[in-house]
């Protein structure tokens, strides 16, 4: 069953590499009964590459002017679970359009959660460029302030995904109840 808060609008999950926005995004479509999008999916399709192809190819800010293009127009569908990118909600327009026709969440991990997870995957461009730690830590003091601007905030748990699912769905019906009072 679907949340008051969840009502109308795209529900836009925001954060860094490994915060669980894919995975948490499918469990909460499927608790919701809306279709999810995951914004990277989508980005690689339009695309016809991979994301790291794309960063290799034509670098980070043709990736960044596509990604910008693809979630205006996800933005224009239907309700949804949208997962975007862990770089999307750093543009000022992504965000602006995120605020007017979403409900944003930001599912925040400390950088040890974060690194086991990303550990897992060797498809992140960003990881690159250096120590993994080090480069999330500078994330980490880039991204913060701008992603505190996300509706909700959500600790995303080292744990179950289940736990961090319901975390979700509590703060989404706070969030309601919250707008209407």
């Amino acid at each position: 069953m679907s949340p008051p808060a969840a009502k109308g609008k795209t529900i836009v999950l925001v954060g860094l590499m490994g915060a669980g926005k894919s995975n948490i995004g499918r469990k909460l479509a499927t608790r919701l009964g809306l279709p999810f999008v995951d914004a990277d999916t989508e980005i690689e399709t339009a695309a016809g590459e991979s994301i790291e192809e794309i960063f290799q190819r034509h670098g980070e800010a043709a990736f960044r002017d596509g990604e910008r293009r693809v979630i205006a127009r996800l933005l224009e569908q239907p309700r949804h679970v949208l997962s975007t990118g862990g770089g999307a909600f750093m543009d000022p327009s992504t965000r602006a359009l995120v605020r007017a026709r979403g409900i944003s969440i930001w599912l925040k991990a400390d950088i040890e959660v974060l690194l086991q997870r990303v550990a897992r995957r060797s498809n992140r461009p960003l990881l690159k460029a250096g120590d993994p730690r080090e480069v999330l830590e500078k994330l980490i003091a880039l991204r913060h302030p701008v992603y505190a601007e996300a509706d909700i905030t959500v600790e995303s748990l080292d744990g179950p995904p289940e736990q961090t699912l319901e975390k979700v769905v509590a703060a989404l019906d706070a969030f309601q109840a919250q707008a209407v009072a």
